[in-house]
């Protein structure tokens, strides 16, 4: 099991489906559709396309986890992309000048847990998906 914090790393995605080939071998969690229930189950007001990076989500997360390492101008740095085409030519630099693509005054500590929560009860799911046999 590949456990992945990082939402858009779709090059595991591509490693993972390589390896199951032929038998199931290997998942990645979280999945994207994981990450989607996580912020419904969490009430986010945002969805994956518009809170991309530093935004409601994973604000929320170190809301809960590590509070200390969130800044106090949060509510002040909101900052949303209507397109990001060019994206894999430019990174992030091409978008945004502080990092964030996303809206971080959405972020709760609540929100935090509920995610990481909804995670964890999905976890199971992966497991017993790579373990059990057809």
């Amino acid at each position: 099991m590949v456990v992945n914090g990082h939402g858009g790393n779709y090059v595991l995605s591509n490693v993972v489906q390589e390896a199951n080939v032929h038998d199931r071998r290997m998942t990645l969690y979280p999945a994207r559709e994981d990450w989607d229930e996580a912020r419904q189950n969490a009430g986010c007001a945002t969805g994956t396309r518009e809170d991309m990076h530093a935004g409601e989500l994973e604000v929320s997360l170190l809301l809960h986890a590590a509070p200390e390492l969130v800044g106090s101008m949060r509510s002040e740095r909101d900052h949303l992309v209507d397109s990001r085409r060019d994206l894999l030519v430019t990174g992030m630099a091409g978008y945004t000048r502080t990092g964030v693509i996303g809206e971080p005054s959405k972020g709760t500590s609540a929100k935090g847990k509920a995610i990481l929560d909804s995670l964890a009860e999905y976890f199971g799911r992966h497991l017993e998906m790579l373990t059990s046999r057809p």
